[in-house]
């Protein structure tokens, strides 16, 4: 990958990346496609991961690296928070 995304850090099982669901595969590659196409540094993306786990570390990982992904297209004027709370399913909270 040209991100820089150092995958070691990621969940893996066996040496496989580890999803429960699909949608965590896609977020993954939203961020990665996200910080290729702006020609960003990993580290832009993984700052504000580490920031969402702390802010609540009892949070499921992939659930942070969503609130990551969000706070980083809502920062780079990629879109709003409006626009995503609603294009956004209804179980999914504010921002």
């Amino acid at each position: 990958m040209t991100s820089g995304l150092d995958d070691a850090s990621l969940p893996r099982d066996n040496g496989e990346l580890v999803f429960e669901a699909p949608w965590q595969a896609r977020a993954l590659a939203i961020a990665v496609a996200l910080v290729d196409t702006l020609g960003l540094p990993w580290d832009e993306f993984r700052h504000r991961l580490m920031a969402e786990i702390a802010k609540d570390p009892q949070r499921p990982y992939y659930e942070s690296w969503c609130a990551a992904l969000e706070s980083m297209v809502v920062d780079l004027d990629l879109t709003t928070s409006a626009a995503l709370d609603a294009a956004a399913p209804t179980e999914r909270a504010p921002l």
